[in-house]
């Protein structure tokens, strides 16, 4: 609703540019009334008006209407579903005409151009004529065969067949082929006007008209805004003095007065009340105020437009409004809802609470922000107001220039200072962090606005007065459409925030983000009619959207691709149903395994998109014959780039049906070990022992070694190596570990579990059990718990479980032993060594050691292990 708004300040503008443009041009380009329908109109004087360009102003009801009459005939969207060619052709011949001619109005040529694109719209329908028809056709020539060859001939009756389905196929592609011939000359005429439209308008806002700083154009220019007003005060005084009039007014005076009063109380109390409501919500916040204050700051818009309203038709009820009254009563409205708009707006968005402002600014330049956006309304809406009145009293060019002039340079300063309070919000200092993307993009677009402010007055004063009006005002209301936009973001967060329950969670969501995205999109339009595009413009945007584009004989329209998203997604939908129903209601109760379980229910997944994809391709009327091309192609990609991804999408296939691995079962692939968590189309996640996952091709699967500890059943075998020491009774050993393999729960009687003396290591006996288990994926429990049990057993018996021991050799020992040993070569005398040491009952230095601890270290070759070489000296120590 809000962007409705907009549109509609934006047309305003566009009417008052188009009015301002108009009012100068020549009696032969004046506007065109409405055709009449049903008027005659006499064929050869028709021809020849057009041919001409004659336009006139007025037509009289019930006459014909020379010129463009015969152009703007009825739509023909109100004719039958059938085109009348013969009528289109007679449209398309005048309006060539008087588009070659080129003195058509612009209005003139806009109406033309809405009434070829009906019989635009109606040709387009029309190609699809006998479509179901024309299918049919084809696969019954299709099943006849080929066409035989040059010099080969077939049977009679197949030929005289074929020749009867090639004559109905002509038949039945007429209606499309030639609607789609008048489609195309509709589509190039409509380009034609657009174009025309185009220069037209490119050399009014390039036209150099007079510079409102001569002197000489002043006088003139304020004589003829005291006339216009002068001239509506006499219509109004020649309106009240006539006595029907007062009579009518006397009996409509109760119905004035109540309406003055509800008026008058909405513009002058209405947004007092409505702050006094917001006042009491702010001062008791929580959940959901935000919103309650957005929606009631919207009366301070909509009340006051109310009662202005109200006021206008008072003045409409009392008759005392003339022709130059009544065309500056009728854009009042518009004018004040530039007024209310924009100081709502610059209230909402420089708002004096912190917490709801959306730009950072100080108090102070808040408030000045509010002060530039309210003025600046009123700039647009006297603007407004000028423009109106001086298409109704058709103004010359330089009064119409320096009437702009001094509201361009009022709306240039004023644009100026906001452009300031945009750049110059935040000055970082060095030490502070760098500013945010937002704030450099505010910092831009600041700079952006003062440029234009400065370079619009300067193009006015020269006498570029359409384009210097062009380039300011849409950049006032483009500045207003970025802070509605940004407030309508806010209150979409503060909703979602009602919603979830939880600012914080509605700050960080995604769907505001793509509510926020949708409203950006739907702003787009808006911007584009606020810089001057036309309507039809967009209109023809869509057309081009909504014409699609061609594959072979297939046109692909966006219906047909939102057929095509419906269809897919009901039938992914219906998938995911199915699946879930059958994993959770009709697999537990079989016998499959959890593997196959799974297969099961991917494998339905993988069909059952297929098949969503084919019937979503097939409602949306798509002839994949027309993408062999494209899938050949596409083969012969996919064969040299992305040979990899298939061959892991048909290693995925492979493992579904096949089952070498399934869901659950404990693997080893290129030494990762693991149990298999899931299998999808292009790779298999592993789980390892240490809870991390392990992503494997499927190809690896395939074409690599796998061991499977649990395919088929869950039977593994468990090996637990015992040593003795010598000198043990091995038969004993052997009976002792025997019975506790036996009295394990987890292991098999059959096959029986068994103990193997493996033979005489260095330190030991070495032993081995070997035992079956029920459950492979308790291997290493149950080895733990058998050597508790082992090491318990043996203690009760007395078998003793050995261990290493290595002897401590000493090469020179009497290094150790006090007075033992000549000093080595180098030592320092006695003397000294005596007075390095420290004295006797003081504390060494941290850090410090003896000194001989510091010899003994200093030689290393003192102390060596040696556990097999004798001591050479004869003596040995443990």
């Amino acid at each position: 609703m809000i962007l409705l708004v907009l549109a509609l300040l934006s047309s305003g503008a566009a009417m008052a540019q188009q009015s301002g443009s108009t009012a100068g041009q020549p009696q032969s380009e004046a506007p065109v009334a409405a055709p009449v329908e049903g008027a005659p109109a006499d064929g050869a004087a028709a021809d020849a008006a057009a041919a001409d360009g004659a336009i006139v102003d007025t037509p009289v009801p019930g006459t014909a209407v020379p010129g463009l009459l015969p152009v703007l005939e009825p739509s023909p969207s109100q004719a039958a579903d059938t085109p009348d060619y013969a009528r289109w052709e007679a449209t398309a011949t005048r309006a060539e005409e008087a588009i070659q001619a080129g003195r058509a109005s612009t209005v003139a040529l806009e109406e033309l151009r809405a009434q070829i694109a009906d019989w635009r719209a109606q040709f387009q329908s029309a190609q699809d004529a006998n479509a179901a028809r024309i299918r049919t056709l084809r696969q019954q020539i299709d099943v006849l065969g080929p066409e035989p060859k040059e010099g080969e001939t077939e049977a009679p009756e197949i030929a005289r067949r074929r020749a009867e389905l090639n004559s109905q196929l002509s038949t039945a592609q007429a209606p499309g082929i030639r609607a789609e011939e008048a489609y195309r000359q509709a589509d190039g005429i409509i380009r034609e006007i657009d174009r025309l439209v185009r220069e037209r308008q490119a050399d009014a806002l390039l036209e150099l008209g007079s510079s409102p700083l001569n002197p000489r154009h002043w006088g003139p220019a304020l004589e003829a805004i005291t006339q216009s007003v002068m001239t509506i005060q006499s219509e109004v005084a020649s309106a009240w003095g006539r006595p029907a009039q007062q009579r009518e007014a006397n009996d409509n005076l109760p119905r004035i007065l109540i309406f003055f009063a509800i008026g008058a109380l909405l513009i002058l109390r209405s947004r007092r009340w409505v702050e006094t409501l917001i006042t009491r919500l702010q001062a008791r916040p929580r959940l959901g105020t935000s919103v309650a204050i957005f929606a009631l700051s919207l009366g301070q818009v909509g009340l006051p437009i109310l009662g202005i309203y109200l006021l206008t038709r008072i003045v409409y009820a009392l008759g005392i409004v003339g022709l130059r009254g009544d065309a500056v009563l009728s854009v009042l409205p518009i004018a004040a809802l530039a007024i209310l708009g924009a100081t709502w707006i610059g209230r909402m968005t420089l708002s004096s609470d912190l917490s709801s402002r959306l730009v950072d600014l100080t108090p102070e330049r808040a408030w000045q922000g509010r002060w530039s956006a309210t003025l600046l309304g009123w700039t647009y809406a006297v603007w407004i107001v000028l423009a109106t009145l001086a298409a109704s009293e058709n103004y010359s060019e330089p009064t119409r220039a320096v009437l702009n002039f001094g509201v361009l340079v009022v709306g240039g300063l004023l644009l100026f200072r906001l452009g300031q309070i945009l750049a110059n919000r935040t000055r970082p200092e060095p030490a502070e962090e760098e500013p945010s993307y937002r704030d450099r993009l505010l910092t831009l677009l600041g700079r952006g606005v003062i440029a234009i402010s400065i370079l619009a007055p300067l193009l006015a004063a020269v006498g570029f007065g359409m384009f210097s009006a062009a380039l300011l005002f849409p950049t006032i209301l483009t500045l207003g459409l970025l802070a509605l936009m940004g407030l309508l973001q806010k209150l979409v967060v503060d909703i979602y925030a009602v919603l979830v329950r939880g600012e914080d969670r509605a700050r960080d969501a995604l769907i505001p983000v793509l509510i926020g995205f949708a409203l950006s999109l739907a702003a787009l339009p808006v911007a584009a009619l606020i810089w001057g595009a036309r309507v039809s413009d967009l209109t023809e945007l869509w057309a081009r959207f909504s014409e699609g584009f061609q594959i072979g004989e297939t046109r692909i329209s966006p219906t047909d691709f939102v057929t095509f998203v419906v269809v897919f997604v009901l039938g992914y939908l219906a998938t995911r149903l199915v699946q879930g129903t059958i994993r959770n209601s009709v697999l537990p109760k079989t016998k499959i395994d959890v593997g196959g379980r799974n297969a099961i229910v991917a494998g339905l997944g993988y069909v059952g998109i297929f098949l969503a994809a084919v019937v979503a391709i097939t409602m949306a009327g798509i002839d994949l014959s027309s993408l062999a091309i494209v899938a050949g192609a596409l083969s012969v990609g996919i064969g040299f780039g992305l040979q990899n991804i298939v061959s892991n999408f048909v290693s995925g296939i492979i493992l579904l049906i096949e089952r070498p691995v399934s869901e659950g079962d404990w693997i080893e692939v290129g030494g990762t070990m693991g149990y298999v968590r899931a299998i999808s189309v292009r790779s298999t996640r592993i789980e390892t022992f240490d809870r991390t996952d392990v992503i494997v091709p499927n190809a690896d699967l395939i074409s690599g070694t796998v061991t499977n500890y649990t395919l088929g059943n869950l039977i593994g075998r468990v090996i637990v190596p015992v040593g003795v020491a010598y000198g043990t009774d091995t038969r004993k050993v052997e009976k002792v570990l025997q019975e506790i393999v036996q009295a394990h729960p987890m292991v098999l009687a059959n096959p029986r579990p068994g103990v193997l003396f493996q033979g005489f290591g260095a330190d030991s006996m070495d032993f081995e059990i070997r035992a079956i288990l029920r459950d492979v994926n308790f291997l290493l429990p149950t080895k733990s718990e058998l050597n508790h049990a082992i090491a318990k057993r043996f203690a009760e018996e007395g078998i003793e479980i050995p261990f290493a021991q290595r002897d401590v050799w000493l090469r020179n020992p009497e290094v150790l032993q006090p007075g033992g040993g000549g000093a080595p070569a180098g030592a320092p005398p006695a003397e000294e060594e005596q007075a390095s040491k420290p004295e006797e009952g003081t504390a060494r230095p941290e850090g410090e050691m003896s000194s001989d601890v510091a010899d003994e270290i200093a030689r290393p070759s003192a102390l060596t292990a040696a556990p097999d070489t004798p001591d050479p000296a004869g003596e040995k120590s443990q």
